[in-house]
């Protein structure tokens, strides 16, 4: 799989969030910022992205994927420290 078609698998499963997917065609990690995951825990999150990837999981198209999962809020507090720790 290609990082653009992980994007687009996300995005398509949770309408309005912002992705964004690194990786090398194997190993794949996922920024997803969204409304969504407000009042959410963090496994409740994840499972959510991983809904929407379903199919390609179990298949094993998708092989490694690594999610990080935001609200709006939670991401700018999140920018604000990796900004700060250059």
């Amino acid at each position: 799989m290609e990082n653009l078609e992980v994007q687009r698998l996300i995005e398509a499963g949770l309408p309005g969030a912002d992705v964004r997917v690194t990786g090398d065609g194997s190993h794949f990690e996922a920024v997803v910022i969204s409304e969504a995951f407000a009042g959410k825990s963090p496994v409740a999150q994840q499972k959510m992205v991983y809904a929407t990837l379903g199919d390609h999981i179990t298949s094993g198209s998708l092989h490694a994927l690594t999610i990080k999962a935001y609200t709006p809020e939670k991401w700018v507090m999140a920018s604000k420290l990796t900004v700060g720790s250059a």
